[in-house]
């Protein structure tokens, strides 16, 4: 016992070096992340998988990300579907009604590239098409855990 506190008081302390930090990023959201939901026409596909991520078995909220009623308290507007021709100003409004900084997360093939209703009468085009969009989660419908992985790269987690 003694050989050993004599060998602690002549090594001194030893620490680990600490570790890395990422480098600060401007387009990463900080904190937990406020998210309005917008359905720009879909098939509720998607909205179903959200429903799931938000859900008690995937919980985005122990990942800070909670689902608010307005565009005007949203970090991040979450676009699914094909953007309607009676849904385009809407979106445009809900965009424009979120408060800087802002992201928007375009949900599913159809909000990427209108998928099967591409060329349809009732189809303005696609969320980019409409709104600037920062991230796109692919899938017909994506699966929970990618809506999630997408929500949290917003925010550096």
């Amino acid at each position: 016992m003694r050989a050993l506190l004599r060998k602690i008081r002549s090594t001194g302390r030893v620490a680990e070096p600490a570790p890395e930090r990422r480098p600060a990023r401007d387009d990463v959201l900080r904190g937990s992340v406020q998210v309005r939901h917008v359905d720009a026409g879909s098939c509720n596909g998607c909205e179903i998988e959200i429903g799931s991520a938000f859900g008690p078995v995937y919980d985005a909220e122990r990942y800070g990300a909670r689902l608010v009623a307005s565009p005007r308290h949203a970090d991040v507007l979450l676009v699914t579907g094909p953007v309607t021709r009676n849904m385009a100003e809407p979106l445009r409004k809900a965009y424009d009604a979120t408060p800087a900084p802002k992201r928007v997360v375009a949900v599913g093939d159809c909000a990427h590239n209108c998928g099967v209703f591409a060329g349809g009468y009732g189809v303005e085009g696609a969320v980019a098409e409409v709104i600037p969009v920062d991230v796109v989660v692919r899938g017909c419908p994506p699966e929970p855990p990618q809506i999630i992985d997408a929500l949290r790269d917003l925010t550096g987690r």
